[in-house]
């Protein structure tokens, strides 16, 4: 029996089908194991350090840590487990290779799929959310200008206008000529 466990001695176990934008775990950090392992003296449970897929950024940790993944911990059968992060290492406390290899792992790799495409909705949410909001600005400051584009400065005929007067057009060269003016001084700059 004891030569089953001899490859997790010696190498990384590693695992694989993890997408590589959902966080995950990706190996056992073989040195961070008890010393004692295997022997009489092993201890029943320990820490057992796991090496991220990439490094989790904060609202995953905030998660990782939150209280739901330790209802989610205890709802799964697994009470006693605490999770802790360390920089690009989980670290699962009160556990031990066989728990892990039993099921424990692929209940971690579950809670950390569903925070990762959680964090991941939330921002595609709050993208999508400012990518309209900034679409109707776009539109309304469009249709600002298209209004104050409308409006002409011409006078009108009968309204004070001498006898014969015709109403002028306001041309593209008219509301040019605006620009004009802002360099001879009456205009305020902008």
């Amino acid at each position: 029996m004891l030569g089953a466990y001899r490859p997790v001695m010696d190498t990384h176990v590693t695992t694989t089908g993890q997408s590589s934008g959902l966080l995950g775990l990706g190996e056992v950090l073989v040195g961070s194991l008890p010393a004692a392992l295997l022997t009489e003296s092993a201890p029943d449970r320990y820490t057992v350090a796991a090496v991220f897929s990439r490094k989790p950024d904060r609202d995953e940790v905030e998660e990782i840590l939150g209280s739901d993944t330790r209802s989610y911990l205890s709802r799964q059968g697994y009470p006693t487990v605490e999770v802790t992060v360390s920089d690009r290492r989980l670290e699962i406390a009160n556990t031990n290779l066989e728990e892990l290899r039993d099921g424990l792992a692929g209940v971690l790799a579950e809670r950390l799929a569903d925070i990762s495409a959680d964090v991941q909705a939330r921002r595609g949410f709050a993208a999508a959310r400012f990518e309209e909001a900034s679409h109707r600005e776009q539109q309304r400051a469009a249709a600002v200008a298209a209004l104050a584009e409308s409006v002409s400065f011409v006078r009108r005929v009968g309204a004070g206008a001498a006898p014969g007067a015709t109403r002028r057009q306001n041309t593209p060269e008219d509301r040019s000529g605006a620009s004009d003016w802002i360099g001879e001084g009456g205009a305020a700059r902008r």
